[in-house]
Parts: C-alpha cells; structure tokens; sequence
C-alpha cells in the first residue's frame, strides 16, 4: 500500500473487543441489506456482478478467533490515554483489565468505560496465528521467556494478515481477473512468511512487502473501478476531514488514503469505491451503500457512524455500536 493506506491501517493498533465467538456469532447473525432504503442497484450495474462467488466465502484465518489467543492485542500494543483509551499502557504491560483466561473483564462496557479503541481494532486474525503456529500454543504467562519475542512478532504478524486479507479481496473481483495469477503468488509468498520462525518475521521488511503487494491491489482496484459507467473521481489521498458528502456520488471514486475523520457520508453511493487505507473515524456513514465497495476493513466500519440502513459487504459486519 502507499504511505497513507499503510498510516490509516496501522492507527490505533491497541486492544481489540475480547469474548470468545463473538465475531463469528455476529457474522452469522448479521442482516446487511435492509428491505428498504439505499440506492436502486438497477440491472444495469449489479456490484454482486464484480464479486468471485466463489472466492468470497468465509476466511476464517483472516478473522480474529480470540478464544485462540492469548490477549496479544491487550499486552504487545501500547496505547496513550485520549478519547480512545481511558489510561496509558506501554508496550508489553498487559491491560489492567485483562483477566487470567485472556478475556477482557469489561467487554461489555468497554465503550462506557472509556476505551472505544478497544472496539475499533482488528487483528485479522494475526493473534492466533502468532499464538497457535508461531509459538506452537505456548503462553506468555506460563512460558515468560518467550514473551518479548511473542509481544514483538504480533505487529509484523498483524500487518503480513492485513495484506493477505487485501489480496483475498483483490482475488475476489472478477474484473481483476488478468492479475489474479500474479495475486495467488503473491498471497502464497505472504502466507509463507507468515508461518516462518519468530526471528524470520521481527527480521522482515514489512515496508518492502507492502510496496510489492500495492502494486497489484492498485491494478485490481482499477480494472474493477473501470466497469462503473462515467467519469470516477479521484480523492486519492486527500484532506476531506469534516467534507460534506452526503447523497454523493462516489461510484468507482479511489479515495485510497484520504483522511475522512468526522466526514458527513451519509446516503452517499461508495459502490466500488476505493477505501484502502482511508481514515474513516467518526464519518457518518447513514444510508451509504457500501455494497461492493474495494478492500473496505472491519477496523473502517468499527472506527465509523452508521445505521440499520447502511448497506454493507456480505463479508463485513454491522458494529454493535451502531
């Protein structure tokens, strides 16, 4: 990814919502598409049309399993105290509220406690990778020696998950057929380094992977943008903090980057749109459809606003705070 995607996937890297089957319960239960509301699909550009049906079925590996876990996100990342976090905690000191079975003693308040960027965060999945493949399901409490190296590898981990969950997503347009070939080596090579020895990972140039890996995702993304009819606007890294957009039309728009902190989207068309990396924080997400929209994350949609009637990606779910 460019800088900016990479700053916007790295901010608030500090807890992460803790109880065990929670994220696979929601996404069984979830209902993204309300009977009314939205924008009219037409027969003329259905986004579900652009989607591998195939290739989007469940990545189960990508998708935090906290009950396989033991609490990275709650000891190996540091976080200030803001509107985000309630206390500082550093690098490495486990969260005073996590208990001894790696689950958060305020998960159901953690918004009225004071730490919504507990809510925010997703490891896609790196956590029981790290936990399970890197350290073989040895614990940090039980064995302390491997602790530093455990607390050090989950950041690598984290970032090598979020390219592959890029790439899977990349795989799953059907328009970006022509460098699909290229993308399942790339997502073969990532998952290779993903399962090497705790030194192989700290000792990886993740910057370097990332500038590889970019190159594809801007491709696919464009070669998918292309079937949207007229003329896609580009916001590719752009100031739009607080903009006013609701009901745009941003269609096929690459909005890679941008800082859309606190932005009015509310009933806006982002249909194919490109939000890699893009700072949603706080931006009002009422009645947008985000049916199809490219490499939107979980972290986006927690860090956002919206309601029953926004409309999302069948693999994301409907934040609880909505």
């Amino acid at each position: 990814m460019d800088r900016k995607a990479q700053q916007g996937g790295n901010r608030r890297q500090a807890g992460k919502v803790r109880q065990a089957g929670t994220n696979r319960q929601a996404r069984k239960d979830r209902t993204n598409r309300p009977e009314q509301g939205g924008h009219d699909l037409g027969a003329s550009h259905d986004p579900s049309a652009s989607r591998n049906p195939i290739a989007s079925q469940e990545r189960e590996d990508l998708q935090a399993d906290c009950a396989s876990c033991f609490g990275l996100c709650c000891v190996a990342l540091p976080f200030s105290r803001s509107a985000d976090f309630a206390v500082n905690k550093p690098a490495g000191q486990p969260c005073s509220n996590l208990q001894s079975d790696f689950r958060c003693g305020i998960h159901a308040q953690l918004r009225d406690k004071g730490y919504p960027g507990c809510t925010v965060f997703d490891c896609f999945g790196a956590g029981q990778k790290v936990s399970q493949v890197t350290f073989g399901g040895t614990d940090w409490r039980q064995t302390p020696r491997t602790a530093r190296s455990m607390f050090e590898v989950f950041p690598v981990m984290r970032q090598l998950h979020e390219l592959l969950w890029y790439v899977a997503e990349a795989l799953d347009l059907t328009p970006a057929r022509p460098v699909h070939k290229e993308l399942r080596r790339a997502m073969a090579r990532i998952d290779g380094l993903t399962r090497g020895s705790a030194e192989s990972i700290t000792g990886l140039d993740v910057n370097a992977v990332r500038g590889e890996v970019n190159t594809l995702l801007l491709r696919a993304s464009e070669l998918a943008r292309a079937q949207v009819p007229g003329r896609r606007k580009s916001h590719r890294g752009a100031d739009l903090m607080g903009a006013k957009l609701a009901g745009a039309d941003l269609r096929g728009a690459s909005l890679r980057g941008s800082l859309l902190v606190a932005a009015d989207l509310s009933g806006a068309d982002l249909r194919e749109a490109d939000l890699i990396g893009a700072d949603l924080r706080d931006a009002d997400l009422s009645g947008a459809d985000l049916s199809g929209a490219l490499f939107l994350t979980q972290a986006q949609l927690n860090a956002a606003k919206g309601d029953a009637a926004t409309v999302l990606p069948p693999t994301l779910s409907r934040p609880a705070h909505w």
